[in-house]
């Protein structure tokens, strides 16, 4: 067995690397347990790359023979690992109905619950604030569970998305429908929105944590997570497009679109733009009603797809011996956790912007900007940007990087706040277009960039596993909660400054609180997310020095379990 060298390093000749002693390519001898490496891209370069990858003893570090050993791996984990297209849709098709329902959520639901629903701004913020924070709280509650879950002969993460999907449609189906009842809508409407978020977070959890088990690979994830978010955006159109076009003509009134008498009074525009909406079987209520059980048919047809589409793997980089870290105790690490911390802040703060926008998207169209019959068709030209330009910012960062692709998120900024200061049609497509650029990368890049940080957080715990969950689960809870925070805020500042639902014309307070909540404050948001972001450590030849030192660990790992198996059965 090779000897270790001074400083811990490993001993092995290039040429057992090669041949291995098996038969196929990438056949490799057993090694010793790898030690405990330092931080990738702390500054340890080869001692945690390529010395540990196997440079011959004698060797210099950096010569041609250990950079060989190092293309040599990552050759072997290029044939081992590669995940096929279809591999690749299925999974990214499995996540799409999720953001179908998301997406005519955020569009659509405040304005539901203020137009259609009658209920109050404030009531209204409260659903949406404890809907978010319900779904928050789900998130550490499902990785706690997920993480302790045996594997199965359908994986681990695989019966927590099969088991929630049906109660999912349900609870979106029921948070659509107006029930004959006044009195208790709000108590109607808050129980299944956070039924809704409960579920879908038990959908996203382990849906999210896939990634680390479709390959080892950084290439292939990355990859799969391209597929991902190209068809989370499709799927973001599709709901945009579906709840637009079936539900545009509850939200249009002939009575608000003519003009109005030379000599009107204020009472034209406190008059109630639709009829009385509380009857169930209104025209109103039915459509909204038609969208949701459509939607709900979506849901059904993608978890089929992920189930006879998608393999999951077992961790490939935990010895069989090693236990899974605790929750609390891997909580806390990731609390601790440099790269995870700071990108959790960032995109936190962009995450809430977005949200912004969208939830007060219509609602400004409708009533700030005299674009109420435009809206849907705006919304779009942002899902259609948004679909195309994804193939655009993978390529993006995979030539610049990701933490350079990530400034392309405040491409927005100025031309929304030029839209709130001049209203025009032919601006709103164009600000549409730029919108959904950003759009675009700030739902591909962060999940993108999580893996990293999983990866970088396995380097310097190689001996536990379990811990995925734990990190998918924090960050979908930080950023779940900031956006209901921003969202009941939202809401409530409609409240504060007058808005009436249902009339022709909202008081002009309330049309300054929806131009500073579509322009001023996610610019603030965005901004200060991207400066939190140039602190994040993780760069490109850092993931690079990751790689190569999991590689090791992983074949490490592999051939420490085949011999702890050939002793036990000498």
């Amino acid at each position: 067995m090779p000897s270790p060298e001074p400083g811990g390093q490993l001993s092995l000749p290039v040429q057992a690397l090669r041949e291995g002693g098996g038969t196929t390519p990438c056949a490799v001898p057993r090694l010793p347990s790898a030690p405990r490496p330092g931080h990738a891209g702390a500054g340890r370069g080869w001692s945690v790359r390529c010395a540990m990858a196997g440079a011959a003893k004698g060797i210099p570090e950096r010569s041609a023979e250990a950079e060989e050993t190092c293309s040599f791996l990552i050759t072997c984990e290029d044939q081992d690992y590669r995940l096929s297209i279809c591999s690749k849709l299925c999974y990214a098709i499995g996540g799409a109905p999720n953001q179908v329902a998301g997406s005519a959520t955020a569009f659509f639901l405040q304005i539901y619950l203020l137009d259609i629903a009658h209920i109050t701004p404030f009531h209204a913020s409260l659903v949406l604030f404890i809907g978010k924070a319900s779904g928050a709280v789900t998130d550490p509650v499902a990785g706690f569970f997920i993480s302790k879950s045996r594997w199965t002969k359908i994986g681990r993460l695989m019966p927590w998305m099969l088991a929630c999907t049906p109660f999912t449609v349900v609870s979106y189906f029921f948070m659509w429908y107006l029930p004959p009842f006044v009195s208790g809508r709000v108590a109607w409407y808050l129980t299944f929105y956070c039924l809704f978020q409960a579920l879908t977070t038990l959908f996203q959890v382990p849906y999210s944590a896939l990634t680390m088990f479709l390959s080892t690979d950084q290439k292939e994830r990355d990859s799969a997570t391209a597929y991902r978010m190209t068809m989370e955006v499709l799927g973001t159109l599709i709901g945009a497009a579906l709840q637009g076009q079936i539900v545009a003509s509850a939200h249009v009134s002939h009575h608000c679109t003519v003009n109005p008498p030379v000599n009107t009074t204020d009472s034209w525009y406190d008059t109630s733009s639709f009829p009385d909406t509380s009857d169930p079987l209104s025209h109103q209520a039915k459509v909204y009603m038609i969208a949701a059980g459509v939607i709900g048919c979506v849901y059904l047809l993608g978890i089929i797809i992920l189930f006879l589409g998608v393999k999951e793997k077992d961790d490939p980089y935990a010895l069989s011996s090693d236990r899974a870290i605790p929750f609390c105790k891997g909580l806390g690490l990731t609390m601790k956790h440099g790269p995870y911390v700071k990108l959790t802040a960032s995109f936190l703060l962009i995450s809430t912007a977005v949200q912004l926008e969208q939830s007060n998207f219509v609602l400004f169209c409708t009533h700030a900007a005299d674009l109420r019959s435009h809206f849907q068709y705006l919304v779009v030209t942002i899902l259609i940007s948004a679909a195309v330009s994804i193939p655009f910012w993978q390529k993006i960062l995979q030539r610049f990087g990701k933490k350079c692709a990530s400034f392309g998120i405040a491409w927005m900024t100025p031309f929304a706040v030029m839209l709130v200061t001049i209203p025009n049609l032919i601006l709103a497509y164009f600000v549409a277009f730029v919108s959904g650029l950003s759009i675009a990368a700030s739902l591909l890049l962060p999940w993108s960039m999580l893996p990293d940080v999983v990866d970088n957080f396995r380097l310097q715990n190689p001996h536990g596993k379990g811990h995925e969950t734990i990190f998918y689960s924090s960050y979908v809870f930080f950023t779940k909660m900031s956006a209901g925070i921003g969202l009941g805020i939202s809401a409530a500042g409609l409240e504060f400054t007058g808005y009436k639902p249902g009339i022709c014309r909202q008081p002009s307070d309330v049309i300054l609180t929806l131009k500073i909540l579509i322009g001023a404050v996610p610019a603030i948001l965005i901004f200060v997310g991207l400066f939190i972001l140039l602190f994040y450590p993780i760069t490109e030849e850092s993931r690079r020095e990751t790689k190569l030192a999991l590689e090791v660990l992983r074949r490490s790992h592999q051939s420490t379990d085949t011999l702890d198996k050939e002793d036990t059965s000498v």
